[in-house]
């Protein structure tokens, strides 16, 4: 997701990168949590779309995450990272983590474009 935040934002600071860091393999690579590349998403919609100030609407922002959550799961079959990795996509059984975040990716763009 780094390659297409830069692509969505220009240079990502590198504190940004450092925050998003703990996210990946299912929340610290244990693999129980939400999929890193849904949580990766789910921060650049809030980058692009996010409020500053608490009295900001949001509306935009979490429709755009909800649509992005529902395709991801229907497109991908789960938003759980053990699940995915063991949905058997690879050639050994389990998923790579590149190919989800590919899928993820293309399913994020999709989303994006339509605004």
């Amino acid at each position: 997701m780094l390659a297409v935040g830069e692509y969505l934002l220009g240079q990502v600071d590198d504190r940004l990168l450092r925050i998003a860091t703990g996210l990946g393999g299912g929340v610290g690579g244990t693999h129980q949590e939400l999929c890193g590349a849904l949580s990766g998403g789910v921060l650049l919609i809030g980058a692009l779309h996010g409020r500053i100030q608490p009295d900001e609407d949001d509306s935009q922002c979490m429709r755009l995450v909800t649509r992005y959550r529902k395709r991801f799961a229907q497109e991908l079959g789960s938003t759980n990272c053990g699940i995915l990795r063991e949905s058997g996509y690879g050639s050994e059984g389990s998923t790579p983590c590149s190919v989800l975040v590919e899928r993820a990716t293309r399913v994020l763009l999709e989303v994006l474009a339509e605004v």
